[in-house]
C-alpha cells in the first residue's frame, strides 16, 4: 500500500512539474492580421493594380455595348453579344486568378514575416489578435515594420 500511495505521489509530482514547466516555457505572441495588410505596400499596390484592370474592363464593357448597337440584324445582334460575353468571362476570370495568385503571394510574403519575427523574438506561437482574449504580446508593429 505504501508502494503504491509513494508512486501516486511520485507521478503527481512529475505530471504537475511538467505541466509547469509547458506553461512557463511556451511564449505565445499575437499579431492584428487586418492592420499587417492593410499597412503591406504590396497589397496597396495590388488594389491599384486592380482597380485599373476594373477600369479596363468597364471600358470594353462600354465599347462592346457601342458594337451591338450599331447592330440592327437580330440574329448577328446576338452572335455579336454572346462573342463580347464570352471575351469578357475570359477577362473576368484571368483578372481573378491572377489576383488571388498574387494575394496569395503577399499572404505567404507576410506569414514568413510573421513567423521570422516571432523566431527572433523567441516566441513559440503567435495567434490573431482576435483570439487573444488575456495576455500575451502584441508584435503587430514589429511585423508592419519588416512588411512595407
Amino acid at each position: 500500500m505504501k508502494n503504491k500511495v509513494k508512486l501516486l505521489i511520485v507521478l503527481s509530482a512529475v505530471i504537475c512539474g511538467l505541466c509547469l514547466n509547458s506553461a512557463n516555457a511556451s511564449q505565445v505572441a499575437y499579431v492584428d492580421i487586418p492592420k499587417v495588410v492593410s499597412s503591406s505596400a504590396q497589397v496597396k499596390a495590388l488594389k491599384k493594380e486592380n482597380q485599373a484592370k476594373a477600369k479596363e474592363l468597364l471600358a470594353f464593357i462600354d465599347k462592346a455595348r457601342k458594337d451591338v448597337a450599331k447592330v440592327e440584324d437580330t440574329q448577328k445582334k446576338q452572335e455579336l453579344e454572346a462573342k463580347y460575353n464570352k471575351q469578357l468571362l475570359d477577362k473576368k476570370n484571368k483578372m481573378d486568378e491572377d489576383y488571388s495568385k498574387k494575394l496569395k503571394a503577399i499572404e505567404d510574403s507576410i506569414s514568413k514575416v510573421i513567423e521570422q519575427k516571432a523566431k527572433e523574438l523567441g516566441y513559440d506561437m503567435v495567434i490573431a489578435k482576435g483570439i487573444v482574449l488575456y495576455g500575451s504580446t502584441d508584435i503587430t508593429d514589429e511585423v508592419i515594420k519588416l512588411v512595407k
